[in-house]
């Protein structure tokens, strides 16, 4: 099976290529454009890497051609990112996913799976959220995820398999700029660890879990049903603070500061159909943070297999 992963160098992407290529009838192609990482693949088998941009359309169909399943992971990333630069937000993850979309039209491929992400609901009402949920988008970001599972409505309307995957905060070695790395970050340096808000609530969900889900969904046929993938459990940024100096020993303090007001301050994922569908079974939230705290104290280069 020949494998297409968009943003295949980035966090999710590295370790979904690690976790594919344990399957030795795969071969990936990775297409990326360093934008916010490194080429770690080079030299390694089975793997081709291209430098290109999804907003680029010869080098996506390029990357497409002769391809049986694309995840789509290429996006940017970050809420706080996307307010600061709207455009870089529309033109990647909107545009750039059409560009997929069409290429895997074109080039007849099997398979799209396409990472949304729990901010196409927004803040709601109440916790747990279900697939149910309207789109109420609270940020750019969210909006920009929002369209692009439209436009994967669309196409799967028109007979490609499209998959999506409402992926929850990820963590895991080798992330950065999100609320984990950057606890970690300031409690290694001394410097205080920032609360943006009251009573701030977030479903964290182990890289591990999340690349599981990816590969398990690559066989099944959804019938466009999106899938919520995180832990089912609220973890208070307070309580993840206090985790985080307990196990770094840091003399950091705790502050907290005004709400930022493109984030959501509240979200647990349900997560009862991918447990259905998927046989999905993820860890604990907070299972694997002293894990990754001590990768990240000791700036290991390697990650034993999850």
């Amino acid at each position: 099976m020949r494998v297409l992963v968009t943003g295949g160098a980035g966090f999710i992407g590295s370790h979904l290529v690690q976790k594919l290529l344990r399957e030795p009838t795969v071969t990936v192609r990775i297409l990326d454009n360093l934008h916010r990482c490194c080429n770690s693949f080079a030299g390694v088998p089975r793997v081709e890497f291209l430098r290109g941009d999804i907003r680029d359309r010869q080098a996506v169909h390029a990357a497409t051609d002769g391809i049986d399943v694309i995840y789509h992971l290429a996006a940017q990333s970050t809420v706080l990112g996307a307010v600061k630069d709207i455009d870089y937000s529309f033109t990647t993850n909107v545009a750039g996913t059409l560009e997929v979309l069409s290429a895997a039209c074109d080039c007849g491929v099997r398979k799209v799976i396409f990472t949304s992400s729990r901010e196409v609901y927004g803040q709601t009402a109440s916790l747990p959220v279900p697939e149910s949920a309207p789109f109420s988008p609270k940020n750019a970001y969210g909006t920009s995820k929002a369209a692009g599972e439209l436009y994967c409505r669309f196409f799967a309307e028109s007979g490609i398999d499209v998959e999506v995957l409402r992926l929850a905060n990820v963590y895991g070695p080798g992330d950065s700029e999100r609320v984990i790395p950057l606890f970690l970050a300031n409690a290694l340096n001394g410097l205080p660890l920032v609360i943006h808000g009251e009573n701030k609530i977030l479903d964290f969900v182990w890289i591990g879990d999340v690349v599981d889900a990816l590969v398990s969904v690559q066989t099944l046929a959804l019938s466009g049903q999106p899938l919520n993938i995180g832990s089912g459990e609220g973890t208070s940024l307070l309580d993840l603070a206090q985790q985080i100096l307990r196990l770094t020993r840091s003399p950091s303090v705790i502050q907290s500061a005004g709400a930022r007001k493109a984030e959501v301050d509240r979200f647990v994922a349900d997560i009862r159909l991918a447990e259905n569908l998927l046989d999905y079974r993820p860890s604990r939230a907070m299972a694997h943070l002293p894990e990754v705290a001590a990768v990240f104290t000791q700036k290991a280069s390697k990650w034993p297999p999850y």
